[in-house]
């Protein structure tokens, strides 16, 4: 399954750097030299790692099919895949990838349907769960005291919410 891992951000210097955004856990594991990164949109890649480091805590890479500054710049806000197999991650119990749950259904503790799992952003916070339901998106924290189970074999996220959170009295 191709993931997510990062994006290209503005050009470092004159030697073909670019800053990228780091969207995994395990830079190390994704970002690594001979490493090669699909791209969206496809026609941008794909990009091969020639050199990685670690500036002030920016990553900078330097890709094969970019040398200079201005190809760079090019392929600045250019989405980075990487091809992941799910059954050799080390996941612990309680994590996953977004990819794992857009698309499941969300349901309360006592069964009703709420709508399906939408997107799941990462705020400074708390992670939250959009969830489309009849009546709109409906933002939920990813907390365990509301999110208290996912289930990817059956498709369920179960919820329990607070009151008011799913806004049912009208």
């Amino acid at each position: 399954m191709l993931l997510v891992v990062g994006r290209i951000g503005r050009a470092h210097g004159v030697l073909g750097e670019a800053t990228i955004e780091v969207r995994t856990d395990v830079p190390d594991e994704r970002f690594y030299i001979g490493a090669k990164l699909f791209t969206e949109p496809q026609g941008n890649g794909p990009l091969t790692v020639t050199a990685a480091r670690d500036h002030n805590g920016i990553l900078l890479l330097k890709f094969a099919e970019a040398n200079s500054r201005n190809e760079i710049e090019k392929l600045r806000d250019t989405l980075l895949k990487a091809e992941v197999d799910m059954a050799d991650e080390n996941l612990h119990e309680d994590e996953f990838h977004i990819q794992q749950l857009i698309g499941l259904k969300v349901e309360t503790h006592d069964g009703e349907h709420v709508g399906v799992l939408t997107d799941v952003l990462n705020l400074p916070g708390q992670d939250l769960l959009a969830v489309e339901t009849q009546r709109g998106e409906v933002l939920i924290p990813f907390v365990s005291e509301i999110v208290p189970d996912i289930n990817l074999e059956t498709g369920i996220v179960t919820i329990v919410p607070p009151e008011g959170l799913l806004n049912s009295d009208e």
